[in-house]
């Protein structure tokens, strides 16, 4: 069974609440899991302390079962030092401009 750390959404509409939890990766996104570890609340201002919510003990034991976190939760966990903060590309190389048009580029700006 492969587990996820992942979010589960709550709340109302546009007002967001989300559950950090540990479940099933084939289970829904607001569906079945196993245990729920934290919460996030986007509409609080990035400063506040209530914005991430984590328990850190339960966390720890999930990660060392083998659960993975999801590209968002694994952000929050890097910014509490529970976990190496994940590495992100400045800019997708697909949306780089293609060859001719950097040699136009670099035509006009010369």
């Amino acid at each position: 069974m492969a587990l996820k750390i992942r979010l589960a959404r709550a709340g109302a509409k546009k007002r967001p609440y989300y559950h950090i939890v540990v479940a099933d990766s084939r289970s829904p996104r607001d569906g079945r899991f196993i245990e729920k570890v934290g919460s996030y609340d986007p509409m609080l201002p990035s400063d506040h302390a209530d914005r991430v919510r984590l328990l850190a003990d339960r966390i720890m034991h999930w990660l060392s079962q083998g659960a993975t976190a999801t590209d968002r939760v694994a952000k929050f966990l890097g910014k509490a030092e529970l976990a190496p903060m994940p590495v992100y590309r400045e800019q997708p190389i697909q949306s780089a401009p293609k060859k001719k048009a950097q040699e136009r580029a670099a035509a006009a700006a010369a």
